[in-house]
Order: C-alpha cells, then structure tokens, then sequence
C-alpha cells in the first residue's frame, strides 16, 4: 500500500520532517530501478509510442502520456517471460524507471508538431533531418537540467499531485502488490475501470466497427449529438457544438479529473464556461473572432488565460522562495562543514543544474543562431523565459497532467514580437525553446512522482528521461521526415493537417509588426487576466489555501476545449459526491470510490489509453 502524508501534514510539517518521514516510511533502499532490462524496455516502447504521438499530433496538434500504457504493456511482457521461464518479474522500480524513460521518449514529438513545420512553412525551407534531431534532443536535455532545482519544492514540500504520474504509481502499485486479498481487490477495480473505459473507446471507434459489420453497435463521440439531430442549440447564433460546448463519451478525461482536487478542477471548468458561454460568442458575434471554431476561439482566448497562468504561478512560486535558497544554499557548502544527509546520495545533484544550464544554454543559443537566424542576444533572452515558463508549466502538469505548452509558446512569440517585430523566424523558433524545455521540466517531475510515491531514487528518473530523449528521437524524427519527403506543401493537407504549427504560424505572421496586429480586445485580456492571477493567489494566501479559485486551473480553462474542462470537473464531482454518500468503510461504494480513488481512476485511464493506441493503429491501417 501506497504511504502518504494527510494534507494536515503537508501544511503542517518542514520540509525536512517531510524528507525524514518519507526516508523512514516510503524509501525502498537499494532495490533494484534502472537496470539494462529496465532501460532497454523503456527505449523500445517508447520509441514504439512516439509514433503513436506523431500520429495523433500530425492530426490533432497533441501529445499523449505514454506512461501509464508502458507499465501495463512492461508488466503483462515480463509476465509472460516469467510464465514462460525466459526470466523473471521486473521490480516495481525497474517498472517506474522503464516508464520514465518510455514517458520521455513519447514526448520527443512535440517539436515536430509546432515549432518546426511552422518554420518550414514560414521559409519554404527543409531543415534537415540531422538538425532537427539535435535541435530537440538539446531542448529536452535543457528541460531535465531546469527540472533540478524544482523537485523538492513541487513534490517534496507541496506534494503536488501530477496526476499522471500519481496514477502510473497507483497502477505499479496495483500490479506488484502481493498484499492478499487487498491487492486482488485493487487489480480487480483497476481492470474493471480499464476495461469499462477500453470498450467504450472501442464502440466510438467507426471505422474499425465499420470494417467488422457492427456499426449497429456504435457510439455517437459526442452525447450530444443526438439532440443535433432534431435541433441545434446556439448560443447568440453560434452553434455549441462549435463551441466545444459538447459532452464526449470517453471517460478517458473524467479518469483525469478523477485524480484532480475539487478546487482545480472547479477552477477549470469556470475558465471554461467564461471563455465559451461568454466571451466567445459575444466576440465572435462582434467580428473579432472570425468563426465559432476552436482554433479561431483560442487564439483570442490564449491571451488571457497565459496571463494568469503566467501571474498565477510566478507570484504563488516566489512567494515561498525558501526552497529554492535551501537548494542552491548547498552548492556553496563544504561537504566537511555540513551533516551529511541520506538524501543527498539519491537527489538531483545541484552542481549537475549549476553546470549544466551555462553549458546547454550556450549550445541552445549557438545552435539558434547558426541553424535558424537567431541573434546570440535574442538567444540568450530565451534562457531565462525558459526558467520562467517552466514555473508555469509544472505548476500546470502538478496540477492536472496538462502541460500547457502551446499557451507558454505563445507568450515568448508575443514577446519577441515586441523585442523583435517583424522577424517570424526567430519568433517562431524562440518560442519552440521555452515551449519544448519546459514541457521536458515537467515530464521529468511528473515521472519522478511515482518513483517519490514508491520509494525510489531521482536521480535515476533523470538518467532515465535522457536516455528516452534518444530514444524517442531517434525514432520519431526519421519517421516524421519520411512520411513527407521534403514535400513542405504536404503540411496542412488531409493526409498532414498539423493544426498545431498552423496555430504557431499564424500567431507569428499577426505579430511580425509587434503587438499593434493583435486586438485591443486581447490586449485588455491579457491585462485583466495578469492582474486577476494575482489577485487570485494573494487571497489564496490570506486564506491559507481554502479560496476556491486556483488560478492556473482558471487560465487553462481558457485554453482548453470546454467538453475536456467540462468532463474532468465531472470526474472530481462524481468522486466527491462518492465520498460524501459512502461512509461505511466496509461497503462496496467505500472502498471502490473512497479508498481506492485513484486505483479505479488509474484503470479508467490506463483502459482507455491503450485501446485508444491500438485502435489509431487499426484505423490508420484500414
């Protein structure tokens, strides 16, 4: 079972009673984590799952956590092996370090889907193959290196949830438990949710029911769309469903919220209902937004919801610098001066961040400018935005599991489109910088949440996400440049419609004159919602946490599709209302939707996911 501290104690206690706590209850020694198997399971399926990633980012502009997927898939081969007799069950640290590197690996996509096809559609120009691999494999090498420092004040002091990674440990757990009638119980509940979850994506699946004659059995992707059927409801005449207004099917995003607190998920769901009930159909009614399309709403809706984000986590992040002083107060302390502490032999080492950063930062700055026109003093501006959207950005992915990565692109393109108006280039690909580095930060923290959960030792995570950054690379990359043979008009065609960069583009061609081609509007939100991320935290603080409002949760509200806010506020509402109906810890409904809260919600995430990777893969095949 997995031991945690009670949210008393996490107001309540130091960081250092919370790193001796976790020593004497939860670390497992010197068990075996990163082995050879272990690595070498993770490079294949990651690499494996990065195409799977490719594929839904070339279509969709997004990326998918692996991490959950590898594990099961790790854990059922290594079943099989032992059945078999060709060798034995992995520990359930090789498992947690086999996922993070499969994690790191399946996010290597990510530049592929913004920031490079962008580029070459701006130029008319094919980067080559070679450098694109580099150029992204330097990102992600940047982003663990900016992860360093951030570990103990996200997981050690705040305990912050990730809930993709909470619920990759939740399901290691579940898989290796032997605790007898406790565990068979916990597997049992987590296959049910996976399964219920698994057969729902399978009856959504048209194509593939199609090809096998029961399209009789199929789902509609939206509940909604019956009622299109007869009607359809608009709000001040722009249709809902074009709103995003919509209720999807998949329990996939309701598993999420499942593992989201009430607070931020409300949050989330008011940022939701504010941009799409309110602010888009009014403006889209006025002409500033051209259409009632999500991309069309989100690039007027960005604005605002990146500025609180923005404002949200920079003033909650210095507000308690402490943590960040302890970490760096070590570096300048002689080792014969200070107590050793048990911790320091399996932590990030700092000197590696210290080091690190001037280094990679340089090769960042000197790749920039050799391979895409960056000026070395716009190049060396980058680095520090970087440590400042990675704030953001793992604040978000502690959080709720979403990165939002497209969100913080933006503002750097906003922000050189002051610094440099006019130069789409080097916005475009400065803007790849803070988003790719930051997105790696927080994979590497959310991978090193389980590990924290179960007892394991960081620094391997961070070997770990290296060796999939190569991984993922070096499948991904050849794999992305073949499917168009240096035919850049293939970008945004049916076959590659890359929405993604066509965001990215778009928002470096309204701002090549700076922020003059950007609505008045937009610029009002962005101010409004800098100043209301502030405001929102400096009551948090007064209040001691109990205001209801996070204020990342509001801004990426903002930012998302009002049916994923809407289906992962449903998620954290069906738990809590578990939770205030079942108090007999003996009954059913208590130990399923209680105490095993996050068992049931891992399953429906972990079910969904996997056939959801399987059935791409059927469906691109037929």
């Amino acid at each position: 079972m997995i031991k945690e501290l009670t949210e008393e104690q996490v107001q309540t206690m130091t960081l250092e009673e919370k790193d001796e706590w976790w020593l004497k209850n939860v670390y497992k020694g010197d068990m075996p984590q990163l082995t050879l198997r272990s690595a070498l399971t993770g490079m294949i399926l990651g690499g494996i799952l990065s195409l799977t990633n490719l594929y839904i980012g070339i279509k969709t502009g997004w990326t998918l956590g692996v991490g959950i997927s590898s594990v099961i898939l790790s854990f059922a081969f290594f079943k099989l092996m032992d059945k078999m007799r060709l060798g034995s069950h992995m520990t359930i640290l090789e498992n947690n370090a086999m996922q993070s590197i499969a994690t790191s690996a399946g996010y290597m996509t990510a530049p592929m889907m913004a920031s490079i096809p962008a580029y070459m559609m701006v130029t008319g120009e094919v980067i080559p193959m070679w450098q694109t691999f580099w150029w992204i494999v330097v990102l992600a090498l940047l982003g663990v290196l900016f992860a360093f420092p951030l570990k103990k004040r996200f997981i050690n002091e705040e305990q912050m949830p990730f809930p993709e990674g909470y619920a990759a440990g939740v399901v290691l757990e579940s898989l290796h438990s032997d605790d007898g009638k406790s565990g068979v119980f916990k597997a049992k509940l987590m296959m049910a949710g996976a399964g219920l979850s698994a057969l729902i994506e399978i009856l959504r699946a048209d194509a593939v029911l199609e090809k096998i004659k029961l399209s009789f059995l199929a789902l509609p992707h939206y509940w909604d769309d019956f009622i299109y059927k007869f009607a359809t409801p608009k709000i001040l005449g722009s249709p809902m469903k074009d709103l995003t207004i919509q209720f999807d099917t998949s329990i996939v995003m309701m598993g999420t919220g499942g593992l989201m607190n009430m607070k931020t998920a409300m949050s989330i769901l008011i940022g939701g209902f504010l941009n799409y009930f309110v602010c888009a159909p009014i403006l889209i009614q006025a002409g500033v937004i051209p259409e009632a399309k999500f991309k069309a709403i989100t690039m007027w809706a960005l604005w605002g919801g990146a500025a609180i984000m923005t404002t949200s986590s920079l003033y909650a992040f210095f507000s308690k610098p402490q943590i960040i002083v302890q970490s760096f107060s070590k570096l300048f302390v002689k080792k014969g001066k200070r107590e050793a502490h048990a911790l320091d032999k399996i932590e990030l080492p700092m000197w590696i961040f210290a080091v690190g950063i001037p280094i990679v930062g340089f090769i960042t700055v000197y790749l920039g400018h050799m391979w895409f026109g960056i000026h070395y003093w716009l190049g060396l501006l980058a680095i520090p935005l970087v440590f400042i959207f990675t704030l953001i950005a793992v604040t978000s992915t502690g959080l709720t599991a979403i990165t939002p990565g497209g969100a913080l692109g933006k503002l750097t393109q906003i922000t050189y489109g002051v610094v440099a108006p006019g130069n789409v280039t080097t916005n475009l690909m400065t803007a790849g910088i803070t988003s790719e580095v930051s997105l790696n930060a927080s994979n590497l923290l959310m991978d090193i949440k389980p590990a924290y959960m179960l007892g394991g030792k960081p620094r391997h995570q961070a070997v770990g996400h290296v060796l999939g950054i190569f991984a993922g690379g070096l499948v991904a990359v050849p794999v992305f440049y073949s499917i168009f043979h240096g035919d850049i008009s293939m970008f945004t065609s049916e076959t590659m419609p890359l929405p993604g960069a066509s965001i990215w583009k778009g928002v470096s061609e309204v701002l090549a004159h700076g922020l003059s081609n950007l609505h008045i509007t937009a610029q009002i939100a962005a101010m409004v919602g800098a100043v209301l991320g502030i405001l929102i935290e400096v009551l948090n603080k007064k209040t001691k946490g109990r205001f209801p409002l996070s204020g990342v949760g509001l801004g990426l509200g903002f930012v998302l599709r009002f049916t994923d806010a809407w289906s992962m506020a449903l998620g954290t509402l069906i738990f809590w209302v578990a939770r205030q109906k079942f108090k007999d810890k003996s009954s059913f409904g208590y130990r399923a939707f209680v105490d095993n809260q996050e068992t049931l919600a891992a399953g429906v995430i972990a079910g969904g996911s996997i056939i959801g990777i399987i059935l791409i893969l059927l469906e691109t095949a037929i």
